[in-house]
């Protein structure tokens, strides 16, 4: 097993990508750690990976505030010992132009997307440099290389995550932890969904017309790349971005 008796915290690990990540980083042998704002979906997580035999706590937090990742990273010490996997997945994505998006709907965007990596990697990497070592894999999208219309909010904030990305890899390359980016085009997931929804598009199939390969991804698709950055096959790859996209980073117009 790739992970095997490592310490992985997922947050937005309650669906999605995350779940799916989650599931698979147990199946590899990680004690996983599950974070959300959903407590019903989170433990029902953690269910699924108690009977297929592997480990998993859940943890109520929202990473937009520091109070609660500084609790979400205590209970992972109190709990494990250790951190070795960090995977910065929570996020979310409301529409909207520098017009039309509301202040406070920005600050949101920003504060879960871009500040909650921030913060957990503050709580996390002083865990990390103590033990010797560690991954942190930050959730990007395409969007952190080119935008998207009526994205401002998100656009802006998947840009400064991969910036955080290559700063983080840069200020402890020197210390055994890496810090990488995945970089997902669309992907099949209940946000997904809720955004066509809102955005007016009749169906996903309008979505998935934007990919070169004529199809959405999966989150297990995504899974497993955080797998690879996660574990000792990538050992020699940090401050990276690795696009997850069917195509669209190619050039395909939109």
């Amino acid at each position: 097993m790739k992970l095997h008796e490592k310490c992985a915290i997922v947050t937005g690990g309650t669906s999605g990508i995350g779940k799916a990540t989650a599931l698979l980083f147990a199946r590899e042998g990680a004690k996983v750690v599950l974070v959300g704002r959903d407590e019903s979906r989170g433990r029902a997580t953690a269910s699924i990976i108690d009977k297929e035999g592997g480990q998993a706590t859940f943890v109520k937090a929202d990473v937009s505030r520091s109070s609660d990742v500084k609790k979400m990273v205590e209970e992972t010490i109190q709990t494990y010992r250790r951190i070795d996997i960090l995977f910065n997945n929570a996020g979310v994505n409301p529409i909207g132009t520098a017009v039309d998006t509301p202040e406070e709907v920005w600050n949101y965007v920003i504060s879960v997307n871009l500040t909650g990596a921030f913060l957990c990697c503050k709580y996390v990497l002083p865990h990390m440099l103590k033990q010797g070592g560690g991954v942190i894999i930050n959730m990007g999208s395409v969007n952190s290389f080119m935008a998207f219309e009526n994205e401002v909010a998100y656009d802006a904030s998947k840009g400064g995550v991969l910036m955080l990305t290559k700063a983080t890899a840069l200020d402890f390359a020197k210390r055994n932890i890496r810090v990488n980016c995945i970089c997902p085009g669309i992907i099949k997931t209940p946000l997904v969904q809720k955004i066509s929804d809102e955005s007016g598009e009749p169906t996903i199939d309008a979505i998935r017309k934007k990919h070169p390969m004529n199809r959405l991804g999966l989150p297990e698709e995504v899974a497993k790349v955080a797998l690879f950055l996660a574990s000792d096959d990538s050992s020699f790859i940090t401050g990276e971005a690795i696009a997850v996209d069917g195509g669209i980073l190619a050039g395909w117009p939109m």
